[in-house]
């Protein structure tokens, strides 16, 4: 039966619909000649009949495979990975009775047609464990296999019957049938060399006669290598299902945003900003060690229904609105609001940005101004009222009448998704591979699985970045459908003990293998309390939680290093005179700028490959509330960073920590230096419980230079 598709716009085809298991099967042929590369296992394809899954059930396949780890949501999604990591897979691996089983993991990167297969190791109670590393992007497949190893479980049983001194010839004949067997598989010297082993074996046919010749041949590990690389994988069980891992670029695993209105950057007071004065900010942004430069929507802004300073409902002529309320008569997702520049402008921005080690992610906000394009060109694309005006957006009691959410379930859907594709194929055509992109969870789930898929398929070194704060299935599920990083609750997690849960819950959790976290502690929508309570010591703490509990984080700046903490009413996480609706002039001189400590944290954070990863986050015990306290370890680089915050913003703390001396591979009994990589201090402790003095709002970043970088 042949495969069926949904039909729409031309060359449109979402999904494709198996409905027959049987009609194809991928088998196994494996390389008996190892000319090549032994690890690889070609794989042929079969069509249905003779030759479908039915037919090729084998009943002496006695091996089973379950409880497989990772494998999201039954091998729906993929996991994610950056280039370089490893994927360690597990599984429940055994058979029947107490023969020997032996268990591969195999894998295949993107593009390949064999499999690469590495051999598995038994850990506890059956469980098995193999890895493998990624080293491009793109998609990977895994699956697993395992036997019966005919001839280690000869081998086991004829020590134990040697040791125990009994009688072995009629076993010994039966370990020759093996070698010989093994003999024809084999080719050369191996061949030959095997073909004596057997004859050996088979020599003694009597118990009268002397075995002891045979006796040591059987346990020659010569024999036990050759019998390895020559085995027979006979009644192979092959894991159900392949298994894939989304592999990105380095910079999806660890970046440092930071995020800046283009039209805020004029050095003229009130003067509308623009690409070239965004240039004159690059050597500021790069002095802070950031890598990514994110802005807000850079499109025309719609004029009806525009907001006003303070989102106010009614603008003043001079009033620039909202870049969110996108689209005008000059157009819509693919155009750029004149008073940036031109499109010519916008390259050269990414271009020199380039040239400062910073790449330019902009904002993808699938919404409209009510003058977009789109508006009179599509307006099936949007939701009528019985009235037959046009829904606007809204969040009850909030109205947002300078937008129109798109309906996706509108029944020009199919044109709607080509359409939203596109703009994301313009963009990436620029040179834009980065995208943050607004309120997916708005949006439909299948809408994103196919046009990222789609787009991942061309180019997968695009980075989507999830903006959504909503329930945590719904943020979970996003990342599963194949968004890269996700906006977390960082920002709303302000003690230990919340900040704690939270992060093990991230790290800890199955949610480690597809959802990677981006912590911000600030964004042009979100001033939380703790910054208006807090002032100075609250920025600071939060800075070192975001960089340092998280790979990937990023802040709204210049309002963050300036420390902006004024709301828009008391209550409201809204900014006083918001950037969403005004142009800012910020004074980068003002003393309090906190340029210099966030510039040595990304260094810092560039310098430690600890800090680069979230996997190997551990928290240790503190005995006072305010101070928190973690550590992160890279083991194949042998470095260790132990970081100790207070989150008190007014009052300095003393108290104890005690930290895992394992987990950081040091040892009770030997002093060992801490090094302050934000004072450069050094100090040196002893034991598992060291004493902590410090003040409001301030942290130690202890690298452990004895320390072997061990994890748990």
């Amino acid at each position: 039966m042949k495969a069926q598709t949904l039909s729409g716009a031309k060359g449109f085809q979402p999904f494709a619909l198996k409905t027959d298991f049987t009609e194809s099967a991928s088998l196994v042929e494996y390389d008996k000649s190892h000319t090549g590369d032994p690890h690889l296992i070609k794989t042929v394809s079969k069509q249905a009949g003779k030759d479908s899954i039915a037919a090729k059930l084998e009943g002496r396949s006695r091996v089973v495979i379950e409880a497989v780890h990772p494998e999201i949501d039954g091998g729906e999604y993929a996991i994610q990975r950056v280039v370089g990591e490893t994927v360690a897979v597990e599984a429940d691996i055994f058979a029947d009775g107490h023969d020997v089983v032996v268990a591969r993991l195999l894998y295949r990167g993107p593009g390949e047609r064999n499999w690469r297969a590495i051999s598995m190791t038994p850990t506890t109670n059956d469980r098995w464990r193999g890895e493998f590393i990624v080293s491009q992007i793109g998609e990977y497949r895994y699956t697993l296999e395992g036997w019966i190893d005919p001839f280690t479980t000869w081998r086991n049983a004829m020590k134990k019957r040697l040791d125990a001194g009994q009688e072995v010839h009629v076993e010994l004949m039966a370990g020759g049938i093996l070698a010989s067997a093994a003999a024809k598989r084999a080719k050369g010297g191996d061949a030959k060399r095997l073909q004596e082993f057997s004859e050996k074996l088979s020599a003694v046919r009597t118990a009268e006669m002397d075995a002891s010749d045979a006796s040591a041949a059987a346990l020659d590990t010569s024999l036990e290598a050759l019998m390895q690389k020559y085995q027979e994988h006979a009644y192979c069980t092959r894991y159900a299902k392949e298994l894939a891992v989304s592999v990105g670029r380095e910079r999806a695993g660890f970046s440092a945003w930071y995020e800046i209105f283009p039209r805020s950057c004029s050095q003229t007071p009130g003067a509308h900003g623009t690409f070239k004065d965004v240039e004159g900010w690059l050597p500021y942004i790069a002095s802070m060690n950031f890598d990514v430069l994110y802005f807000p929507p850079i499109h025309p802004i719609g004029h009806s229904f525009r907001k006003g300073k303070n989102n106010a409902e009614k603008a003043e002529p001079d009033d620039v609105g909202s870049p969110w309320a996108i689209g005008s008569e000059e157009g819509g997702h693919k155009a750029i609001h004149p008073q940036l520049g031109t499109l010519e402008d916008f390259k050269s921005l990414i271009a020199k940005a380039k040239e400062h080690g910073l790449e330019i992610a902009l904002d993808l906000a699938y919404q409209c101004s009510p003058d977009h394009p789109w508006v009179r060109e599509h307006p099936s694309f949007f939701r009528t009222r019985p009235d037959g005006t046009i829904q606007y957006a809204e969040n009850p009691p909030k109205k947002y009448q300078d937008i129109y959410p798109l309906d996706f379930e509108t029944d020009d859907w199919r044109v709607l998704w080509m359409e939203l594709k596109s703009v994301i194929d313009y963009w990436i055509e620029q040179g834009v591979l980065i995208f943050r992109v607004d309120n997916p969870h708005t949006k439909s789930f299948p809408f994103w699985k196919w046009t990222i898929a789609e787009t991942k398929a061309t180019h997968p070194e695009v980075i989507f970045l999830a903006e959504a704060f909503t329930r945590p299935k719904v943020m979970y599920r996003l990342a599963k459908l194949g968004f890269t990083q996700s906006y977390t609750y960082f920002t709303w997690r302000n003690t230990k003990e919340d900040m704690t849960t939270y992060l093990e819950e991230l790290t800890e959790s199955d949610v480690v293998e597809f959802f990677r976290p981006n912590f911000w502690p600030n964004t042009p929508d979100i001033l939380h309390e703790e910054l208006q309570k807090g002032g100075r010591p609250a920025f600071l703490s939060r800075f070192v939680l975001a960089a340092t509990l998280a790979a990937n984080y990023g802040i709204y700046g210049p309002a963050f290093e300036l420390c902006e903490n004024r709301p828009a009413k008391p209550g409201s996480e809204e900014y006083l005179d918001s950037e969403k609706y005004q142009l800012r002039h910020w004074d980068i001189e003002e003393t309090q700028n906190l340029q210099t400590t966030i510039a040595r944290i990304n260094e810092i954070r560039r310098t430690h490959p600890a800090l680069q990863s979230n996997r190997s986050l551990r928290f240790h015990p503190t005995d006072q509330t305010f101070l928190i306290c973690y550590s992160k370890t890279d083991a194949e680089k042998k470095d260790a960073i132990l970081v100790v915050v207070n989150m008190h913003h007014e009052q300095a703390q003393t108290g104890w920590v005690e930290i895992d001396l394992k987990a950081l591979g040091l040892f009770p009994d030997q002093p060992f230096e801490v090094h302050d990589l934000l004072t450069d201090k050094r100090y040196t402790w002893t034991g598992a419980r060291n004493y902590i003095q410090l003040e409001a709002g301030r942290s130690h970043i202890f690298h452990l230079p004895s320390a072997t970088g061990a994890t748990i």
